[in-house]
């Protein structure tokens, strides 16, 4: 086989590679000798409830496209699993995976159970390999999950998938994604919490909250020592500090709106921006559709995050009244250089700002995000949200899963298929019957 044809042949696993190399950094903020109390928001800042609220669309009955839709998705957990340690590939094909997209496969799982698209024995054979995996898991620093593991063979690695043997460090953001399923299994799965429990109670979350901020950790260049540093920019903070709440570990500074907090009219919208510059903190302040829907999706939203989630919803609405272009932005991996994007509302003072990590912008490159799609529709069922639906159904795949998007450019699909936007698919599913996944408990 020629190098070409190889080199499109891994097209999908390289741009997973260098898309996770990249978006490493996204949520961590250097600690610098900034003075941060610049950049706090003085006192409280408001988030004034609009006037004309878009109610969420109710819990329903599932249609036949929406069963459909979930098998479509499981799929490319049937086809990326790896029976020896149980864990699935992060990209499709790429034995490579990190701890988000561990916790998305387990969320996957739990909510293909509860739409029925697969049987009780298949969940808990699953359920139970994956969890015994993760509390073996080899631990950076002795602490916490290393960023990436082999699907394979378990070893700690860095971003190529190269075996490290202390490992590259911890994401916080990561972390408490995954204690969203295990919190769920720990609740409502009686047979599976003996094993959550023991991975809950082996993980040292002491270093991963720091006066109720989260941090991440890393080798320091030069030294190698291990250092941490403060993790997460408004939309994912907060999503991560609700998680971490359920330990009932102390998050609340990173839980709060409104302490670094500004706004931009965009499209419309007043859209709720962290006031943290990238100059001084080196990390890039995405405004973005997935934090958001996430947490309505797994636990409801509050006051404030309704709020702020229907803004950056109507800004994007509003941007397709006004162009002519459909708008479903969120971050991907792409199937071209530079592999990873974040597809914005708003990024370093630009509107619709289209940022690779280097920050870099790529116009060309904005997608119709899936998964945005998908979560959309979900939360707010409107006529808009059908139309993202059928724009985004081209990218279902027979025995794949959901490839990432649809280029704003060219309609081109973005062919990289993702647990994330799979995971996120069947969440969204599963939201449509029961409501958010840790309140649906209370709905039965």
């Amino acid at each position: 086989m020629s190098f070409r044809a190889n080199l499109v042949k891994a097209r999908s696993h390289i741009a997973f590679v260098l898309g996770l190399s990249l978006a490493a950094t996204f949520a961590l903020s250097l600690e610098t000798h900034v003075d941060l109390g610049s950049y706090r928001s003085k006192g409280y800042v408001a988030i004034q409830p609009s006037d004309n609220p878009l109610p969420l669309a109710p819990p329903r009955g599932l249609r036949s496209d929406d069963l459909q839709n979930a098998r479509i998705a499981w799929g490319y957990f049937e086809k990326n699993f790896q029976p020896a340690t149980g864990l699935v590939n992060s990209a499709g094909g790429f034995p490579s995976t990190t701890i988000w997209d561990q916790a998305s496969y387990l969320l996957a799982l739990i909510s293909a159970e509860r739409i029925g698209i697969i049987d009780r024995e298949v969940f808990d054979f699953r359920m139970a390999r994956v969890l015994d995996t993760l509390a073996g898991l080899a631990l950076f620093d002795g602490r916490l999950p290393n960023k990436v593991y082999d699907t394979r063979t378990l070893a700690m690695t860095d971003y190529a998938n190269s075996p490290v043997a202390a490992g590259i460090g911890w994401s916080a953001l990561d972390v408490a994604r995954m204690t969203v399923p295990l919190n769920i299994l720990l609740y409502d799965y009686p047979a599976h919490s003996g094993k959550a429990t023991a991975i809950l109670t082996k993980w040292d979350f002491s270093g991963l909250l720091i006066g109720g901020v989260l941090h991440g950790a890393r080798l320091a260049e030069g030294s190698g020592a291990v250092e941490q540093i403060q993790e997460g920019r408004l939309g994912y903070e907060e999503y991560a500090a609700r998680a971490i709440g359920l330990l009932g570990l102390d998050a609340m500074v990173a839980a709060k709106y409104d302490d670094f907090l500004r706004f931009e009219s965009i499209g419309g919208q007043s859209i709720a921006i962290d006031s943290r510059s990238f100059k001084d903190f080196d990390a890039h302040n995405y405004v973005v559709s997935e934090p958001y829907i996430l947490t309505a999706i797994e636990f409801g939203l509050d006051t404030e995050a309704a709020e702020l989630a229907q803004r950056v919803f109507l800004a994007q609405l509003n941007r397709y009244n006004d162009t002519g272009q459909l708008t479903a932005v969120s971050e991907d991996n792409i199937d071209q250089e530079p592999y990873f994007i974040y597809n914005s509302v708003f990024a370093d003072g630009v509107a619709w700002n289209a940022l690779s990590e280097d920050g870099t912008e790529h116009d060309d490159k904005r997608t119709v995000s899936t998964k945005a799609a998908f979560g959309w529709d979900a939360l707010y069922a409107t006529d808009y949200t059908s139309r993202l639906m059928r724009h985004v159904a081209v990218t279902a795949t027979p025995k794949d899963g959901f490839n990432s998007g649809v280029y704003e450019s060219d309609s081109r699909i973005n062919a990289v298929a993702t647990a994330n936007t799979n995971g996120i698919i069947l969440e969204t599913i599963q939201y449509r019957l029961n409501g958010p996944l840790l309140t649906a408990r209370f709905r039965q």
